[in-house]
């Protein structure tokens, strides 16, 4: 069976519009999770927990695909795009 790790992290951003983050060293690592449903819930609770806060963002990063550099990253998991 193949696994397929995700992490979950966020922090403060700059501003609301760019995915830069005000303070690299202060990032929330949440957890690394062994399938996408998991980490989504992580995720899911960390931005709700947070929702007041426009500065603050939640991602999932697909650590799997570190591993096969051969298998294309969506756009949406790609910052800056």
């Amino acid at each position: 069976m193949t696994q397929r790790l995700h992490l979950v992290f966020g922090g403060e951003l700059v501003e609301p519009s760019r995915n830069v983050f005000r303070d690299v060293a202060s990032l929330h690592v949440v957890g690394i999770f062994p399938d996408y449903d998991t980490a989504f819930r992580a995720w899911k609770a960390e931005a709700q927990r947070t929702v007041d806060n426009a500065h603050m963002r939640y991602y999932i990063a697909h650590l799997h695909r570190l591993r096969d550099a051969a298998e294309p990253a969506s756009h949406t998991v790609e910052f800056g795009s």
